[in-house]
C-alpha cells in the first residue's frame, strides 16, 4: 500500500484528514487521539496496511460499535495509490463504469462533499445539533418516517434528540393503598371521627376509602448486539426521557446481561447513555436471550412485581442459543408479569416471518409485537401498550 510520500511529509496531512472523516462519521475523535495516531503511524510504517489499520484503530477507536465504519472507512480511504490529495479533499472520486460497494449511511456522509456553508464566512459547528424552525413539513415527515439503520451521522443526533420529546402514556392499575375521598367501597371511620371531633362531634360527612392508582411498572429488555447496535441507543434514549418518574427496571442483554437501571437513575440523558455504555462490555456482540432471562430469573426476580409488570423486550429475535431455553424462560417470564410486549425492527418489512428460532419463539410467547424503527413507531408505542393490556 502506498500513503503518500512520508519524506515530503504528507503522512500527517493524510492522518489528520483521516481524522476528521471519521469525526464527520460520528466517531468521537479530538485532536490529541490525532497527534497520538501520527505517532502511531510513524512507528509501525507504511509497509504493510494490516499494522497501519491496527496502530490507527487502537488510537482512534474508543467504543465497540465504531469499529465497523472504522474498518469500511479506512478501506475508502487507503485503497488508491494515489489518495493524498483525495484525503485532503475527505472524499474518493467514482471511477468510470464501477460501481461502488454498499456503505454505512455514516460512511458515505463522510465520503460526500461538505455541504456549503448559507452563510460566508460564518464557522460551522459540526457537533451541534439544531432543529432549524424553518425546517419544511416534507422534511419533518421524512424524519419521522426514516429508519433509524439509514440515517446519517448527523441525522441520527437530530432524530435522538427529537426521539427523546415523544410522550409515553403508561396504563394505570389500583394499588394496595388507599386514600380518603367522597366515593369509595368502605368507610374511613378514623377519619371521619376525627373530622367530626373537630365540629363539635357532629357528624358532617361520611368519608370513604378509594384504593390510590399507579402507572404499571416497566422491565426494559434492550438487544445490544451488532444488529441492533443503531436502534439499541436511540431507544435508550427514548426510554430514558419518555418513562422518568415512573418505577422502571432497565437490562441490556447480548452474550450476557447488563444491569442498567444505575445509569437510568441519571437525570441527564446523555450522562445515563455514557454510563450505560461503560456498563455494557458485550456491545456489538451475538444474542443468547435465553441465558439472560435465566441470569434474570436467578438474580434479579425480585424487580418483577409479581402480575403489574409490564415488560417491553426490544430485539430482533436473531437469538443464538437454543430455543427450548429460551420458551421455557419466557414462559417464567410471562408467569410473573402482566403482559409482554416485544418491539422489533424487522417488523418494518412487509411479509415479515419470524422464522429464526429466537424470532419464532418470541412470536409464540409474546403478547403482542410493534415495530420500532421510525419516530412514527415511537410514537405509536403507547397505543400499543394499551392495546396489548387490553388481551
Amino acid at each position: 500500500m502506498q500513503l503518500g510520500d512520508a519524506r515530503s511529509g504528507k503522512l500527517a496531512a493524510n492522518i489528520a484528514a483521516f481524522g476528521r472523516a471519521l469525526r464527520r462519521a460520528g466517531v468521537p475523535v479530538d485532536s490529541s487521539r490525532i497527534a497520538l495516531a501520527g505517532q502511531a503511524a510513524s512507528l509501525v510504517g507504511v509497509g504493510r496496511k494490516a499494522d497501519l489499520a491496527a496502530a490507527l484503530e487502537a488510537t482512534l477507536v474508543g467504543r465497540e460499535q465504531d469499529r465497523a465504519v472504522f474498518a469500511e472507512l479506512f478501506e475508502a480511504f487507503f485503497r488508491d495509490p494515489d489518495v493524498a490529495a483525495k484525503l485532503l479533499a475527505q472524499m474518493l472520486p467514482r471511477s468510470p463504469g464501477t460501481a461502488e460497494p454498499p456503505r454505512r449511511p455514516r460512511v458515505r456522509e463522510a465520503l460526500s462533499p461538505p455541504r456549503p456553508s448559507s452563510g460566508a464566512g460564518r464557522p460551522r459547528k459540526d457537533q451541534d445539533v439544531e432543529l432549524d424552525a424553518a425546517m419544511t413539513a416534507s422534511e419533518q415527515d421524512r424524519l419521522r418516517h426514516a429508519d433509524f439503520n439509514a440515517l446519517g451521522a448527523a441525522e441520527y443526533r437530530l432524530v435522538e434528540r427529537l426521539a427523546r420529546e415523544i410522550a409515553l402514556a403508561i396504563p394505570e392499575v389500583r394499588t394496595r393503598r388507599t386514600r380518603t375521598g367522597g366515593r369509595g367501597r368502605r368507610p374511613h371511620w378514623a377519619r371521619t371521627l376525627s373530622e367530626a371531633g373537630r365540629s363539635g362531634g357532629e357528624l358532617v360527612r361520611l368519608l370513604q376509602r378509594r384504593r390510590r392508582t399507579a402507572p404499571l411498572p416497566l422491565l426494559v429488555l434492550v438487544d445490544v448486539s451488532g444488529s441492533m447496535e443503531r436502534y439499541a441507543r436511540l431507544l435508550l434514549a427514548f426510554l430514558h426521557a419518555a418513562t422518568r418518574g415512573l418505577r422502571r427496571d432497565v437490562f441490556a442483554f447480548g452474550t450476557h446481561l447488563s444491569d442498567l437501571g444505575p445509569a437510568f437513575r441519571l437525570a441527564d440523558t446523555d450522562h445515563m447513555l455514557a454510563a450505560a455504555g461503560a456498563a455494557i462490555d458485550d456491545y456489538g456482540g451475538g444474542t443468547r436471550l435465553g441465558e439472560s432471562l435465566a441470569a434474570l430469573r436467578l438474580r434479579h426476580r425480585r424487580r418483577l412485581v409479581g402480575g403489574r409488570t409490564l415488560v417491553l423486550l426490544i430485539s430482533d429475535g436473531l437469538d443464538t442459543g437454543e430455543p427450548e431455553a429460551l420458551a421455557r424462560e419466557l414462559d417464567w417470564l410471562r408467569l410473573h408479569s402482566r403482559r409482554l410486549l416485544w418491539l422489533n425492527p424487522l417488523l418494518r418489512f412487509d411479509g415479515y416471518q419470524p422464522l429464526a428460532r429466537g424470532a419464532a419463539v418470541l412470536h409464540r410467547k409474546a403478547h403482542g409485537m410493534l415495530a420500532v424503527h421510525n419516530l412514527a413507531r415511537l410514537e405509536d408505542l403507547a397505543g400499543a401498550i394499551a392495546g396489548v393490556m387490553k388481551t
